[in-house]
C-alpha cells in the first residue's frame, strides 16, 4: 500500500488549544481554503481509497479530495486523535507550565494523559489500523486524513525511530507524509511535504539476483 498521511487543515483552535476529541470543531476559513489547494496538489495522485479520523476537522479536509476523486470518505475511530483526557480543550501555554508537560517532553512513552491514553497506546491502535488497511489494499494508493501526533507516532514506527523521539518530527497542517507498506518492508518516501506530489507511484517489486 502506498500510504498518504494527511494532517487536517487549520481550525480556530490550531496552535492555541489542545483540541483532542473536542466535538463540533470545524475548519476555519483559512482551513477551508487550504483544502482547496490540497485538492490541486493531489490531482496527480491516483487514489484508490480515502479514510479519515471521525473528528469533523479531518472529515471536512478529506471530503473535497474524495469528491474530486469520485471516492467516499471511510471513517475509522482508530485513526482518531490522541485521547488527551482532562487536557482536552485547554490552552497550550497553560499546559506548558505543568510538571506533566515537562515529563511528556522528556519521556513521552512513559506518560499517561490525565483520564486519557498514553502515546504508546495511540501508536499501537493507529499502526494496527494502518496495517489492516495495507492488507485490505495491497498495491493500492490510500489517503488517510488524521492528526499531527498520530502521524508523528506512526511515522516513528515505520521509520524505526524510538517513540521518545517522535516530537522531533514536524507535521504541518495539510502536509502530506508518504510511506510504502508492503513487500520489502516499509519505506518512507516523503515527510511533512507541502509541495508537488508529482511522480509518486507504487514501488515495483525488487528483482531477485542469482
Amino acid at each position: 500500500m502506498l500510504l498518504f498521511l494527511v494532517r487536517h487543515a487549520l481550525t480556530p483552535q490550531t496552535g492555541d488549544r489542545l483540541s483532542g476529541w473536542t466535538p463540533g470543531l470545524s475548519l476555519s476559513d483559512e482551513g477551508r481554503a487550504q483544502t482547496q489547494r490540497l485538492v490541486e496538489r493531489l490531482k496527480p495522485v491516483a487514489l484508490d481509497a480515502i479514510y479519515a479520523s471521525p473528528l469533523e476537522r479531518c472529515v471536512e479536509t478529506a471530503k473535497p479530495v474524495a469528491s474530486s476523486k469520485g471516492l467516499r470518505v471511510r471513517v475509522r475511530d482508530a485513526l482518531g486523535e490522541v485521547r488527551y483526557g482532562d487536557w482536552t480543550g485547554k490552552k497550550l501555554r497553560v499546559l506548558a507550565k505543568t510538571k506533566l508537560w515537562r515529563q511528556i517532553m522528556a519521556r513521552p512513552s512513559a506518560v499517561r494523559f490525565p483520564n486519557g491514553e498514553t502515546i504508546l497506546e495511540t501508536q499501537f491502535r493507529a499502526v494496527q489500523a494502518l496495517d489492516a488497511l495495507a492488507e485490505q489494499h495491497p498495491n493500492q494508493a490510500v489517503a488517510v486524513f488524521t492528526h499531527a501526533d498520530v502521524i508523528r507516532v506512526v511515522l516513528a514506527h515505520y521509520a524505526g525511530v524510538h517513540l521518545d523521539l517522535y516530537q522531533r518530527l514536524m507535521v504541518a497542517p495539510v502536509s502530506v507524509t508518504v510511506i510504502w507498506i508492503g513487500r520489502g518492508g516499509p519505506r518512507v518516501l516523503k515527510v511533512n511535504d507541502t509541495g508537488s506530489l508529482d511522480g509518486l507511484t507504487i514501488p515495483k517489486p525488487r528483482q531477485r539476483t542469482r
